[in-house]
């Protein structure tokens, strides 16, 4: 089961993000950032839906991926705390975005030479776009950085409380370290320092403050999760578990 489980990691990390996202649709600050966050919630459901495909296929108990999405309950995900975070102000989901895509960059570079052929194929199209959603939540945070008093407020708040929800990305248990022995999956730990490397550059020029570490949250891959996810569930899932069966 190990190569399912971590396939889910992967795969829910990018579906709870795109479904968090996908609660600005027609809420976006300007028309372009209303469409450009559709297209990221996209995205990465999309990415989401190869993964949890690829999953179920693994797993070899006939699941499809709609099901593994619509059918598991909360203690059954295994995405990073940070995903599931309420989406708060502008600020914050840039924030988030923003911490969230460079990680996986670096990540995604990895498995896109994994020795799991079709989770590498997954890893380098999904490489392309997530290197747009850094470079787009990028260039927010210089704006919003160096703009008003007010944007650099509410954004620094952002990175701060987030910050404490970064330390589950890198985190490797004997799974991701078994996998990573046998070239299917990569060591998150050495992600670490190459993220801060670039995390600490772009809010250094938008006149911003990298948070010290500290405490660090932690539990989903254990299926810990906060209250926001089951009410986040209870939305995604309603029309799916309402009609099961139904095709459209």
């Amino acid at each position: 089961m190990s190569v399912p489980e971590f396939l889910l990691r992967l795969s829910d990390d990018r579906l709870i993000l795109g479904h968090r996202l996908s609660e600005w649709c027609g809420h976006g600050p300007i028309l372009e950032e209303d469409i450009a966050l559709a297209n990221i919630s996209l995205d990465l459901i999309g990415q989401a839906n190869l993964l949890l495909e690829l999953a179920g296929k693994e797993e070899g108990r006939g699941r499809t991926g709609d099901q593994l999405a619509y059918f598991r309950e909360a203690v059954e995900f295994r995405n990073a705390l940070i995903m599931e975070l309420p989406r708060g102000d502008f600020g914050f989901t840039i924030a988030r975005q923003f911490l969230v895509s460079v990680f996986g960059i670096l990540h995604l570079e990895r498995l896109s030479q994994s020795r799991h052929g079709d989770l590498a194929g997954i890893a380098a199209k999904a490489l392309k776009e997530t290197r747009y959603h850094a470079r787009h939540s990028a260039d927010w945070i210089l704006k919003l950085g160096d703009g008003t008093a007010e944007s650099h407020r509410r954004v620094q708040d952002a990175i701060d409380e987030l910050w404490r929800y970064t330390g589950e990305l890198f985190e490797m248990d004997d799974l991701e370290r078994a996998l990573a022995g046998d070239g299917l999956a990569a060591d998150r730990a050495e992600l670490r320092e190459p993220w801060r490397a670039e995390v600490g550059r772009v809010l250094a020029a938008a006149s911003l403050k990298m948070p010290a570490d500290g405490f660090m949250q932690r539990g989903g891959r254990e299926g810990r999760h906060t209250e926001h996810l089951g009410h986040l569930l209870a939305e995604m899932q309603i029309v799916a578990r309402s009609f099961p069966g139904a095709e459209w």
